[in-house]
């Protein structure tokens, strides 16, 4: 808990321990099924990011019974219970109160080895950084809901948003010299990543030029459709990041914007990046890139190049 973790580990013996995480959201996308679809890959993405292989889930349900129809509760729900079967979870149950504005996620419980468990910290000097999907989902969403985004923006958005970090979970769970793995989510890569080496003796470069983002999302930074977490964000964690020249402003906005549903990214010794990148292509995350190092140079801070 002191670092931040992406969700709990309880050992139960000397080759099983237990995951366990909670997490829901208010809505992102105006479709119903699309929102169950995101926020349970959202929730199933802490284990993934721990290394583990999610088993089962609860369902975590805030709705306003008496001023929206059933019908669209059942599709969030649907949403949801078609992203579990994908995932090949289970759902055995869950809670649900009365509230003025819809919420919804998952309590999933995982299972990993002890030895195997992926903790957000431990990145070493010489390490190169991966994330693998692409940024711009909180400026996307909130042109979504300005009316501003375009039709192929809000399909590529969401369908990024709704897939699993399965595939390229076990991609890395299969990779030696992963030292360090978290996914990204509100705090943004950037938040993320001073999350990785806060109060360590290291520091990263984010070289900004590989830093992967979806396309139309720069022209939405450029004329200031931005959320309000992105500058949380940014007001949070700039004490610790520099940016250099070379990253223009609206590409410094989208690093510091906070994700739904985001990439996972990880750690991994310099000498298996160049293979392991290939795999999680192979895999389904064509997108992924290596965006970064972790240097003995500026310890606890990020340097933006």
């Amino acid at each position: 808990m002191e670092h931040g973790e992406d969700a709990g580990v309880y050992q139960l013996r000397d080759d099983l321990a237990v995951i366990q995480t909670v997490d829901f959201f208010t809505p992102i996308v105006d479709d119903p099924y699309s929102f169950g679809q995101i926020a349970a890959a959202n929730a199933l993405s802490d284990v993934y990011a721990m290394g583990g292989r999610p088993l089962t889930a609860l369902n975590v349900v805030c709705f306003p019974i008496g001023r929206l129809d059933k019908s669209i509760l059942r599709e969030i729900l649907r949403g949801g219970l078609d992203k579990m079967r994908e995932a090949e979870v289970l759902l055995i149950g869950g809670h649900s109160v009365e509230d003025d504005e819809p919420k919804y996620g998952l309590s999933v419980l995982g299972v990993v080895h002890p030895d195997r468990v992926l903790l957000n910290r431990g990145a070493r000097p010489g390490d190169r950084l991966i994330l693998t999907k692409p940024l711009g989902t909180g400026i996307a969403a909130t042109a979504i809901k300005a009316g501003e985004a375009s039709r192929d923006l809000a399909e590529t958005v969401i369908r990024s948003m709704a897939a699993l970090n399965a595939a390229a979970a076990a991609e890395i769970g299969e990779t030696g010299g992963i030292h360090a793995c978290t996914d990204i989510t509100g705090f943004g890569l950037l938040g993320h990543a001073c999350e990785m080496i806060e109060g360590t003796e290291t520091g990263i470069r984010i070289l900004s030029a590989n830093v992967p983002y979806f396309e139309g999302v720069r022209e939405l930074a450029e004329t200031g459709i931005l959320p309000a977490g992105l500058h949380r964000n940014r007001a949070f964690r700039e004490g610790m990041v520099t940016v250099r020249a070379t990253c223009p402003e609206w590409l410094a906005d989208i690093l510091y914007d906070p994700q739904s549903s985001g990439g996972l990214f990880v750690s991994v010794a310099s000498g298996e990046a160049d293979g392991l990148l290939r795999r999680i292509r192979a895999a389904g995350a064509a997108e992924a890139a290596i965006v970064g190092e972790v240097t003995a140079e500026n310890p606890g801070r990020i340097v933006v190049i």
